[in-house]
């Protein structure tokens, strides 16, 4: 993999410890520079990542770096070594524990694969004519994190978080686990409230699982060796707010690169899909579902559609349960997302009552989700109609909108 530039250390007069393993990794070329000339060396030599003793620095002194750093394109990682302090949102924390380095290879690694991601997706859509507009939306703002725990810290955990991305919250480990089977989680916290035998099997299991390994997992309790196969776990405690503030750069960088594989995606369709939530576009939906009403009426067989209507005013909510119906979703259904607050849905070759099961099934996995203390679960009203042999395509979408006006009512 390309490194597409040097890895900048940025540190006091003594070289850190972890350089000598960025040599041993065979990460080069590898750049020293101290703080007071970090801003003009990322200028003159535009990095691949940059590592920054934290330690040995003030808040203000990183937070001249980060802004810098944040505004730079393609994606530019910036690693906080041994934070003690609050951290700006773009520089994801690494705790040095023992005198192993190689979590922290591992992490940088991840890092430059989402780099890379970046440049790809940035140089795709200058060649793309029906590239997708990129999302100025703060990742985060979209992000769904797992808060696993039952302690008395939980609660302000759920807050912390909440004011910042979509919770969903699991008492114990099953529940969890099925969560994350269900949906598109883009962090895990680990609170309170379990043994240390039930965390390390659980840890144990996540690294063991290809599709888990590079997720952000954060542990707030304090004592365990993180020797797992988790290149972004990261020990975290203290105050619920620091540990909400210092995990979301890891959860942001995450929720970054699912959103540019799903750019990608989009582009692969000349377009058709919103990058958003994985959905067709609504232009694009209504080509299908057109074409799905006519070949319908042609040779028989059945279609429902569905609509799952959200409250404008929570726009958060809308996305997450996009998202979930386009992971959860059958192949042979398609969706889009309407300007309404809405999310349409149709279901091929299925049923009144089949796609009314549907429906109740994507509907449960998104009334887990909550948004924030001021923000209450906000499930959607969901309406579903079927096609008769008199319809059309217009005539059935308006009977839809029909039922939910009276459902409404």
């Amino acid at each position: 993999m390309s490194q597409q530039g040097p890895i900048l250390i940025v540190s006091t007069a003594e070289r850190p410890s972890f350089a000598t393993a960025l040599d041993d990794a065979k990460l080069f070329p590898v750049i020293e520079t101290r703080w007071a000339d970090a801003p003009r060396a990322i200028e003159q030599l535009h990095p691949a990542a940059v590592l920054a003793a934290i330690s040995e620095t003030s808040e203000q002194d990183l937070d001249v770096l980060a802004k810098q750093i944040a505004g730079t394109k393609p994606y530019l990682p910036l690693i906080a070594v041994d934070p003690q302090i609050l951290l700006p949102g773009n520089a994801i924390p690494f705790s040095h524990v023992g005198g192993n380095f190689d979590r922290l290879i591992a992490r940088l690694r991840a890092a430059l694969r989402v780099r890379t991601l970046h440049a790809t997706v940035l140089r795709r859509l200058s060649d793309a004519p029906a590239a997708p507009t990129p999302s100025d939306t703060d990742p985060v703002r979209d992000a769904t994190v797992l808060l696993i725990g039952r302690g008395a810290a939980y609660p302000a955990l759920s807050v912390a978080l909440g004011e910042r991305m979509g919770i969903v919250g699991a008492l114990s480990i099953e529940a969890a686990a099925k969560h994350l089977n269900d949906r598109d989680i883009d962090g895990i916290v680990l609170g309170e409230g379990f043994s240390p035998r039930v965390v390390d099997a659980f840890l144990t299991v996540l690294s063991e699982d290809s599709r888990f390994r590079h997720l952000p997992v954060v542990v707030t309790s304090d004592g365990l060796a993180p020797s797992y196969d988790l290149s972004n776990l990261e020990i975290i405690t203290g105050e619920p707010a620091y540990i909400a503030a210092n995990a979301v750069p890891l959860i942001r960088q995450h929720a970054f690169e699912v959103y540019l594989g799903r750019t990608l995606q989009s582009i692969d369709e000349g377009g058709l899909l919103d990058p958003q939530t994985g959905l067709l576009t609504p232009v694009a939906f209504n080509r299908d579902f057109a074409t799905t009403v006519y070949q319908t009426l042609s040779r028989g067989g059945g279609l429902s559609v569905a609509r799952f209507a959200f409250d404008p005013a929570h726009a958060r909510a809308q996305r997450d349960g996009a998202r979930i119906i386009s992971r959860l979703k059958r192949k042979m259904d398609f969706g889009a997302v309407l300007q309404d607050g809405s999310v349409i849905v149709a279901f091929a070759e299925t049923d009144l009552r089949t796609a009314h099961a549907i429906a109740r099934r994507l509907s449960s996995v998104m009334r887990h989700t909550s948004h924030g203390k001021r923000e209450t679960r906000s499930e959607p009203v969901i309406t579903v109609a079927t096609m008769l042999p008199t319809d059309s395509a217009r005539s059935l979408l308006a009977r839809l909108y029909e039922e939910g006006q009276r459902a409404a009512s």
